[in-house]
Order: C-alpha cells, then structure tokens, then sequence
C-alpha cells in the first residue's frame, strides 16, 4: 500500500490523498465496525463481558490496534484489537462462539455494500486503486469531482473485502478459525482446535513466502473471492485488482 501511495504521489497529488483517504476510511469503518459487531453479537447472544470491557462502541479508539493498522496501511489487510468474549456465558457456547467470529468479517463486506451501492448502480464508475495506468491517463486529461469519487468508493470497497476475506481464514488468531470450530460437528471441531498453537506459524510462513518464492499465495488464495465479492457488490465486470 505504501508503494501504491507512491506511485499515484508521482501522478497526482490530490489522486494520492484520494487514496490514502480511502484507506483511512477502510481502515477507521471497517477495523470499528468488525470489532464493534463481535461485541454486539455477543452481548446480543447474552455474553456481557464486551459491555463490561467498553467495546460495545463504534469509537475507533476502542478497536484499532498499532500492529494490525500498520500491517493494513502497508500491505491492505490487518486487525483490531481482539474483542474479548466469553462464549460460556450463552445458552448454546459452540454456536455463539462460531455467530460471534462470523459477525466481524461480515460487517466488512457490510461496509463494501454500502460504498460499493453507486458503483453497483451505474452512478459513478469503477476506478482501481491498483490501476496505475488508468491514474496516469486521467491525470494527463485532468481528475474531475466524479473521478476522485470512483477511486475513493472503489478503493473502500476494494480494502473492506480484503479485510472480510482476510479475516474468514480459517487458520488462528483469525476469525476464520473461530467460525470453523462454531460451526463444524463437534467432533471434528475438537480435532480442528488441535491446530490452533499452530496457525500463527502458517500465517507468517505465507506472508514470508513472495521473498522467498516470488508468488504470493495468501493474495492468490483470497484473490478469486474478492473478484467475486467486487462484482456481486460493486458490479466490476473485470479483475477489480487492475
């Protein structure tokens, strides 16, 4: 993400904030609303340990998280600060704890709905963050108030699928585990809970891998969903990536 800011820095001044302002807002929305829903679920299933904590909040400084704002602002994923939850405290522990997992990477693609509503309908266009080649062309003609518009909602839309689809992983700390154990039959529930000590492990294995090999797997692993999601919200008809 760094590098993009960059690249539409030497094209575009306005284009750069456009785009850092994005993110923000992905970030800000996204991280507040992920975190704050875990909270409400769980308060909603009958867990009050989020209340009692102050997460039951839309305040982004109850949420964000240094490392996990970092890592999204470089790259264009990451997390906020784990919700405390105590699924023992429902009526049914297994399946709140898979609908409490579940509500974070879902208000993500919530958020993607929501901004990605004009461009679904035609009102403005579909403009890339990636595409450096389209900044470059609108630069020479000169940026109108709708194309800054196109790359700010796209762009919003584009980082909250990557935050949802990052999430739903199903390798711990993420929520992806968490609704896996939720909702797989007990018994291999059980087994899969095994794995957690080493999900971190595979996590930081597959962000080291494009240094090591040149490809990025995790990217092209969550690459087709996120095509998926762009047009089912956004309405993209191409790679929403370029």
């Amino acid at each position: 993400m760094a590098f993009l800011f960059f690249d539409f820095l030497s094209i575009n001044f306005f284009a750069a904030v456009i785009f850092v302002g994005a993110i923000f807002t992905a970030l800000i929305v996204g991280i507040s609303f992920h975190e704050f829903s875990h909270a409400f679920i769980a308060d909603r299933l009958g867990d009050g340990l989020p209340r009692r904590m102050g997460r039951l909040t839309l305040n982004p400084l109850a949420h964000l998280e240094p490392v996990g704002t970092m890592l999204m602002l470089l790259v264009g994923f990451g997390w906020g600060r784990p919700v405390p939850v105590n699924p023992n405290a429902t009526r049914n522990p297994k399946a709140a704890l898979g609908l409490t997992a579940a509500a974070g990477p879902l208000s993500n693609f919530v958020v993607a709905a929501v901004a990605g509503l004009p461009l679904k309908l035609n009102l403005v266009e579909w403009v890339s963050p990636f595409d450096k080649l389209r900044a470059e062309f609108l630069a020479r003609d000169g940026w109108t108030s709708g194309e800054y518009l196109s790359v700010y909602l796209s762009a919003i839309v584009l980082f909250s699928l990557i935050l949802g689809v990052f999430n739903l992983i199903p390798l711990a700390p993420l929520d992806g585990f968490k609704v896996a154990l939720g909702f797989l039959p007990r018994d291999l529930a059980v087994s899969f809970a095994r794995l957690e000590p080493y999900g971190p492990i595979v996590l930081i294995t597959l962000f080291l891998l494009p240094w090591l090999t040149g490809s990025f797997i995790l990217f092209e692993i969550m690459s087709p969903i996120i095509r998926l999601l762009a047009w089912l919200f956004a309405g993209t008809s191409g790679d929403p990536f370029v």
